[in-house]
Protein backbone atom coordinates (compact mmCIF):
# COMPACT_ATOMS: atom_id res chain seq x y z
CA UNK A 1 0.00 0.00 0.00
CA UNK A 2 0.85 3.66 -0.70
CA UNK A 3 1.93 5.34 2.29
CA UNK A 4 -0.59 8.79 2.83
CA UNK A 5 -1.00 11.91 4.55
CA UNK A 6 2.27 13.54 3.85
CA UNK A 7 3.43 16.73 2.55
CA UNK A 8 5.24 14.79 -0.04
CA UNK A 9 2.82 12.23 -1.12
CA UNK A 10 0.44 15.46 -1.79
CA UNK A 11 3.51 17.21 -3.85
CA UNK A 12 4.02 14.13 -5.80
CA UNK A 13 0.24 14.16 -6.64
CA UNK A 14 -0.10 17.36 -7.94
CA UNK A 15 3.07 17.56 -9.80
CA UNK A 16 1.16 14.13 -11.32
CA UNK A 17 -1.22 15.96 -12.00
CA UNK A 18 -0.22 18.78 -14.00
CA UNK A 19 2.03 16.63 -16.00
CA UNK A 20 -0.06 13.93 -16.93
CA UNK A 21 -3.11 16.18 -17.30
CA UNK A 22 -1.07 18.36 -19.97
CA UNK A 23 0.88 15.45 -21.35
CA UNK A 24 -0.85 12.20 -20.82
CA UNK A 25 0.15 9.47 -18.67
CA UNK A 26 2.34 7.89 -21.50
CA UNK A 27 3.93 10.96 -22.31
CA UNK A 28 5.00 11.70 -19.18
CA UNK A 29 7.85 9.00 -16.69
CA UNK A 30 8.10 8.61 -13.15
CA UNK A 31 11.68 10.23 -13.58
CA UNK A 32 9.49 13.54 -14.87
CA UNK A 33 7.06 13.15 -11.82
CA UNK A 34 9.82 12.71 -9.13
CA UNK A 35 11.64 16.24 -10.94
CA UNK A 36 8.82 18.05 -10.98
CA UNK A 37 7.69 17.16 -7.28
CA UNK A 38 11.74 18.14 -6.12
CA UNK A 39 11.87 14.15 -4.89
CA UNK A 40 14.50 11.59 -5.55
CA UNK A 41 12.51 8.94 -7.42
CA UNK A 42 13.00 6.48 -4.62
CA UNK A 43 11.35 8.99 -2.37
CA UNK A 44 8.48 8.33 -4.90
CA UNK A 45 8.35 4.69 -5.17
CA UNK A 46 8.29 5.11 -1.07
CA UNK A 47 4.96 6.48 -1.47
CA UNK A 48 3.70 4.85 -4.57
CA UNK A 49 4.62 1.28 -5.70
CA UNK A 50 4.31 1.92 -9.33
CA UNK A 51 3.47 4.45 -11.57
CA UNK A 52 -0.15 2.62 -12.28
CA UNK A 53 -1.08 3.42 -8.51
CA UNK A 54 0.43 7.10 -8.97
CA UNK A 55 -1.95 7.68 -12.55
CA UNK A 56 -4.60 5.64 -9.99
CA UNK A 57 -3.90 8.62 -7.39
CA UNK A 58 -4.27 11.77 -10.07
CA UNK A 59 -7.44 10.53 -11.37
CA UNK A 60 -8.92 10.12 -7.54
CA UNK A 61 -7.82 13.42 -6.69
CA UNK A 62 -9.32 15.15 -9.33
CA UNK A 63 -12.88 13.27 -9.12
CA UNK A 64 -14.11 15.27 -5.88
CA UNK A 65 -13.21 18.68 -7.33
CA UNK A 66 -14.72 18.39 -10.49
CA UNK A 67 -18.02 16.81 -9.26
CA UNK A 68 -17.89 19.72 -7.13
CA UNK A 69 -17.82 22.85 -9.93
CA UNK A 70 -20.16 20.81 -11.59
CA UNK A 71 -22.79 21.71 -8.54
CA UNK A 72 -21.63 24.75 -8.32
CA UNK A 73 -22.20 26.07 -11.73
CA UNK A 74 -25.16 24.20 -11.95
CA UNK A 75 -26.23 26.17 -8.00
CA UNK A 76 -25.45 29.52 -9.27
CA UNK A 77 -26.98 29.53 -12.62
CA UNK A 78 -29.99 31.26 -12.87
CA UNK A 79 -32.97 30.03 -14.16
CA UNK A 80 -34.94 27.18 -14.21
CA UNK A 81 -33.89 23.75 -14.69
CA UNK A 82 -32.89 24.04 -18.73
CA UNK A 83 -31.03 26.95 -17.67
CA UNK A 84 -29.13 25.50 -14.56
CA UNK A 85 -27.99 22.10 -17.04
CA UNK A 86 -26.79 24.35 -20.07
CA UNK A 87 -24.92 26.74 -17.37
CA UNK A 88 -23.11 23.61 -16.80
CA UNK A 89 -22.14 23.18 -20.68
CA UNK A 90 -20.99 27.29 -20.98
CA UNK A 91 -18.97 27.23 -18.03
CA UNK A 92 -16.94 24.28 -19.81
CA UNK A 93 -16.79 25.87 -22.91
CA UNK A 94 -15.37 28.81 -20.88
CA UNK A 95 -12.36 26.73 -19.60
CA UNK A 96 -12.27 24.99 -22.73
CA UNK A 97 -10.83 28.61 -24.10
CA UNK A 98 -7.55 28.38 -21.92
CA UNK A 99 -4.66 27.52 -23.24
CA UNK A 100 -3.95 24.81 -20.89
CA UNK A 101 -7.25 22.96 -21.36
CA UNK A 102 -6.72 19.61 -22.83
CA UNK A 103 -10.19 17.93 -22.36
CA UNK A 104 -11.51 15.76 -19.56
CA UNK A 105 -8.53 13.81 -17.62
CA UNK A 106 -11.11 10.79 -17.10
CA UNK A 107 -11.92 10.45 -20.80
CA UNK A 108 -8.05 11.33 -22.21
CA UNK A 109 -7.05 8.37 -19.65
CA UNK A 110 -9.72 5.69 -20.23
CA UNK A 111 -8.18 6.21 -23.92
CA UNK A 112 -4.74 5.63 -23.07
CA UNK A 113 -5.48 2.41 -21.08
CA UNK A 114 -7.96 1.33 -23.59
CA UNK A 115 -6.69 -2.35 -23.92
CA UNK A 116 -6.48 -2.30 -19.44
CA UNK A 117 -10.29 -2.47 -18.90
CA UNK A 118 -9.47 -3.59 -14.79
CA UNK A 119 -6.63 -0.74 -14.60
CA UNK A 120 -7.60 0.94 -10.97
CA UNK A 121 -7.79 4.47 -12.67
CA UNK A 122 -9.90 3.40 -15.48
CA UNK A 123 -12.38 2.15 -12.90
CA UNK A 124 -12.00 5.64 -11.15
CA UNK A 125 -13.03 7.04 -14.56
CA UNK A 126 -15.89 5.31 -14.68
CA UNK A 127 -17.15 5.59 -11.19
CA UNK A 128 -16.76 9.50 -11.76
CA UNK A 129 -18.93 9.79 -14.84
CA UNK A 130 -21.48 7.53 -12.54
CA UNK A 131 -21.67 9.86 -9.92
CA UNK A 132 -22.16 13.13 -12.44
CA UNK A 133 -25.16 10.68 -13.34
CA UNK A 134 -26.35 10.06 -10.16
CA UNK A 135 -26.44 13.79 -9.22
CA UNK A 136 -28.12 14.38 -12.22
CA UNK A 137 -30.63 11.63 -11.36
CA UNK A 138 -31.19 12.80 -8.09
CA UNK A 139 -31.56 16.22 -8.95
CA UNK A 140 -34.08 15.62 -11.80
CA UNK A 141 -36.35 13.52 -9.79
CA UNK A 142 -36.50 15.15 -7.03
CA UNK A 143 -38.11 17.62 -9.47
CA UNK A 144 -40.57 15.70 -10.61
CA UNK A 145 -39.24 15.07 -13.64
CA UNK A 146 -40.15 11.70 -15.66
CA UNK A 147 -37.54 9.11 -16.63
CA UNK A 148 -34.82 11.06 -14.78
CA UNK A 149 -32.03 8.52 -15.07
CA UNK A 150 -32.71 8.38 -19.23
CA UNK A 151 -33.11 12.25 -19.11
CA UNK A 152 -28.95 12.07 -17.05
CA UNK A 153 -27.68 9.87 -19.40
CA UNK A 154 -29.08 11.94 -22.19
CA UNK A 155 -27.02 14.89 -20.76
CA UNK A 156 -23.74 12.95 -19.78
CA UNK A 157 -23.45 11.90 -23.36
CA UNK A 158 -23.80 15.37 -24.83
CA UNK A 159 -21.39 16.35 -22.04
CA UNK A 160 -18.73 13.95 -23.35
CA UNK A 161 -19.13 14.17 -26.39
CA UNK A 162 -18.78 17.83 -26.69
CA UNK A 163 -15.33 16.92 -24.36
CA UNK A 164 -13.80 14.86 -27.43
CA UNK A 165 -15.36 17.05 -30.46
CA UNK A 166 -13.95 20.79 -28.71
CA UNK A 167 -10.58 18.59 -28.23
CA UNK A 168 -10.19 17.50 -31.94
CA UNK A 169 -11.94 20.94 -33.11
CA UNK A 170 -10.15 23.07 -30.64
CA UNK A 171 -13.47 25.01 -31.04
CA UNK A 172 -15.64 25.45 -27.69
CA UNK A 173 -18.72 26.33 -29.67
CA UNK A 174 -19.15 22.68 -30.18
CA UNK A 175 -19.85 22.98 -25.97
CA UNK A 176 -22.38 25.69 -26.00
CA UNK A 177 -24.19 23.93 -29.00
CA UNK A 178 -24.62 20.84 -26.46
CA UNK A 179 -25.63 23.18 -24.08
CA UNK A 180 -28.38 23.88 -26.01
CA UNK A 181 -29.14 20.48 -27.37
CA UNK A 182 -29.03 19.62 -23.20
CA UNK A 183 -31.32 22.45 -22.49
CA UNK A 184 -33.68 21.90 -25.28
CA UNK A 185 -34.20 17.95 -23.79
CA UNK A 186 -34.72 19.44 -20.25
CA UNK A 187 -37.22 21.89 -21.74
CA UNK A 188 -39.30 19.08 -22.96
CA UNK A 189 -38.70 16.90 -19.87
CA UNK A 190 -40.54 20.02 -18.03
CA UNK A 191 -43.36 19.98 -20.42
CA UNK A 192 -44.11 16.33 -20.23
CA UNK A 193 -43.86 17.01 -16.55
CA UNK A 194 -46.58 19.84 -16.51
CA UNK A 195 -48.50 18.06 -18.14
CA UNK A 196 -48.34 14.77 -16.27
CA UNK A 197 -49.44 17.01 -13.22
CA UNK A 198 -52.37 18.35 -15.29
CA UNK A 199 -54.14 15.41 -16.03
CA UNK A 200 -53.53 14.20 -12.26
CA UNK A 201 -55.19 17.34 -11.29
CA UNK A 202 -58.34 17.02 -14.00
CA UNK A 203 -58.53 13.40 -12.91
CA UNK A 204 -58.61 13.94 -9.32
CA UNK A 205 -61.75 16.73 -10.10
CA UNK A 206 -63.59 13.80 -11.55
Amino acid sequence: MARTGTPTRERIISAANALFYNDGIRGVSVDAVAEKAGVTKRTLYYHFRSKDDLVTAYLAGRDQPNLALFRKWFSEAEGDLPAKVEAIFRNLARSARHPKWKGCGFLRTSAELANMPGHPAVKIGAAHKKKFEEWLRATFAAEGVAEPLQLARQILLLLDGSFAVVLLHRDPSYMETAGEAASSLMAAAMVRRRSRRQRRRLAGAD
